[in-house]
This record gives structure tokens, C-alpha cells and sequence, in this order.
């Protein structure tokens, strides 16, 4: 069983990247505005469908690798962190872009919206470092079954980025308006979403290095 710490932890981690503008969040928010919430709702229903997948793959697959490879720990932390920083240094440097600055679109079917939420999330360099590399910070070998970790560490983490994601989409019309007419909230959003993503990536950089992944 996971610890409160660890639980605690992943849904901290999961609602700064959420609040971070990202090929995930850019296309919600766009495919809300543009053409209304429900919309918005079908693409999220893609988008947590590729949340399960990586889910799958990455638990299935990773505590064997980490079992025969250790180092690849190490080497996937260091890749997590410096991401984590990089979107940290995009959303807080000068012309850094915020959450509801978004394009405009064309009306599409929900079939296409499921798909397209689907494989945006499926080609979102952030969620595949999420599930490569800081998940699997919080899995403690000396708690039990490490694969039962990872399910319950993503668990948690696809049910914080799909409650954060929704609320979003069900106001992302009148949020961008206000946003738009109060550039001062506008550029608050962006340090807060910067600052607690630039704080983790720090600390996952100099945090000790964890114990490899075993059965």
C-alpha cells in the first residue's frame, strides 16, 4: 500500500502540470472555447483514456526494467527533472505563453474530438516523463508489490488531471474573457503555474537517489 506522503506527493506533482500549459491543456482549452464545453468533455474522455494506457505500459513494463537496468532510474530522474524545470523556464520567461491564450478551431465531430484527446495525450512528452520518471519517485520497494504502487500512484494522478481538467474545461470560456480584460491575473497565473513547477523539478533534482525498482 502506498503511504499518505506518496499519495500526497503524486497528486501535488499532477495538479502543478495540470495547471501548466501543455499540449494537453492547450488543446482542451482551445476545443472549449471554440466549439463549448461538451466538447471539451469528449476530448478529456480521449485524453484520460491515454492516461490508462500509459498507466498500463509504464506499470507493466517498468519494475522489470528497473529490476535488470538500476541506473535507468537515475538516468530518468535527471530527465524528469531538467523537463520539469524546462516548463518551468517557458511559462515564466518574457513572452511566456499562459493557459487560456488559445487558437481558435473548427467544430469537429465527437468521434474526432475522442480521438484527437486521445492521441494528444499519447504524444505529450509530459505525461510519458510523468509515468517514466516521477512516479516511480514515490513507489517505496519496502512497502509491498511495486507494480500495486504504480496503479494506485496512477490511479490518483489520472483522477487529479481529470477533475483539474474538467473544472478548467467548464470555465475556460468565461476565464479566458476575464483573463483577457485583467492582464495582471494573467501574468499571476503563469508565475504561480511556473513557480511550483520550477520548486519540484529542484527537488527532484537534489532529492537523494531512490533505491532501484524490485519484485
Amino acid at each position: 500500500m502506498i503511504t499518505l506522503a506518496a499519495a500526497t506527493g503524486i497528486a501535488l506533482v499532477e495538479l502543478g502540470l495540470a495547471l501548466t500549459p501543455g499540449p494537453n491543456m492547450f488543446y482542451l482549452v482551445s476545443r472549449s472555447i471554440s466549439q463549448g464545453w461538451r466538447a471539451g468533455m469528449m476530448s478529456l474522455a480521449g485524453t484520460a483514456v491515454g492516461f490508462v494506457v500509459y498507466l498500463v505500459m509504464a506499470n507493466v513494463g517498468l519494475a522489470a526494467v528497473f529490476f535488470v537496468v538500476p541506473w535507468l532510474f537515475i538516468a530518468l530522474k535527471v530527465v524528469g527533472a531538467a523537463y520539469l524545470l524546462w516548463l518551468a523556464y517557458t511559462t515564466l520567461r518574457p513572452g511566456g505563453r499562459s493557459l487560456f491564450e488559445t487558437a481558435t478551431l473548427p467544430r469537429d465531430s465527437f468521434g474526432k474530438l475522442f480521438r484527437m484527446g486521445l492521441v494528444t495525450n499519447l504524444l505529450n512528452p509530459k505525461v510519458a516523463i510523468l509515468y517514466l520518471a516521477l512516479i516511480p519517485q514515490f513507489i517505496d520497494p519496502a512497502a509491498g508489490n511495486v507494480v500495486a504502487q504504480g496503479f494506485q500512484l496512477g490511479a490518483i494522478q489520472i483522477a487529479v488531471g481529470v477533475t483539474v481538467n474538467g473544472a478548467i474545461i467548464l470555465t475556460a470560456g468565461s476565464v479566458a474573457a476575464f483573463l483577457q480584460r485583467k492582464p495582471a491575473w494573467m501574468r499571476w497565473q503563469k508565475w504561480v503555474t511556473g513557480t511550483l513547477l520550477g520548486a519540484v523539478g529542484v527537488k527532484l533534482a537534489f532529492d537523494a537517489p531512490a533505491p532501484a525498482v524490485s519484485h
